[in-house]
């Protein structure tokens, strides 16, 4: 489903990606893990269609998309889930899950779609009314993913979406994203939280310094005494 090969990505003169090559296939859970600053937010950006790469290919259902427009990304069947959420703090949250279906596709499927991310994520369905800046962290991670899965993609990409939650909260988040895939829609995950992603994941890639240092199944990854030092803080 989607092919990068030999990826390089720069902020000006500075470096931020080298020769990335990766794969998630059709209906295939996929995790890149690694510290702060290795590069994981540039590369799920980049593969989004909001960074541009400066070598390399990203190959989506057998088409080069490396050099399309931006928007065109969403219309491939890419779907991003951003780092933060994003949202419109002043819109209610319907108003803000309808932005994801404006493409034609979607849109005709408002209706269903909009039921299954409620059912997804039932606290949601109470707060459809209310603006999107008053509901919690947690209900605005829903929400974000939920105004990602209204576009009907083919692949999501999610950015971090554990970060800053509440323990409980995160295990509900990463027991949504498992059902998601569950129902056949394929995720890339770019995760800090590197015990939960590895629990969920068939395949995992450690970025580090921009560079891809390591890559397997995950229950193998888990298993090396290298990642559970230097990434579970496990002898």
């Amino acid at each position: 489903m989607l092919e990068v090969n030999n990826l390089k990505v720069a902020y000006g003169a500075a470096p931020a990606l080298w020769d990335v090559s990766i794969k998630v296939q059709t209906g295939e859970l996929v995790c890149v893990v690694g510290p702060n600053g290795a590069g994981k937010t540039t590369l799920i950006n980049t593969l989004a269609g909001l960074n541009r790469a400066s070598q390399g290919s990203i190959v989506f259902h057998g088409n080069d998309v490396t050099r399309i427009a931006p928007h065109k990304f969403c219309q491939a069947g890419i779907a991003i889930v951003p780092e933060s959420r994003r949202l419109f703090a002043g819109m209610t949250v319907l108003e803000n899950l309808e932005l994801g279906s404006y493409l034609p596709e979607a849109k005709a499927r408002r209706k269903d779609t909009l039921e299954q991310v409620c059912e997804l994520f039932p606290a949601v369905r109470q707060k459809l009314p209310m603006p999107a800046g008053s509901l919690s962290g947690g209900q605005q991670q829903m929400v974000a993913i939920g105004r990602a899965l209204m576009a009907r993609p083919k692949l999501l990409l999610l950015d971090e979406p554990s970060l800053g939650l509440a323990p409980s909260i995160v295990m509900d988040m990463f027991d949504a994203i498992r059902r998601i895939n569950a129902d056949g829609l394929s995720v890339l995950l770019v995760e800090q939280n590197v015990s939960m992603a590895m629990e969920i994941a068939k395949r995992v890639y450690v970025l580090e310094e921009g560079r891809i240092v390591m890559e397997g199944p995950a229950d193998d990854l888990m298993r090396r005494p290298e990642i559970r030092k230097a990434y579970l803080g496990l002898d």
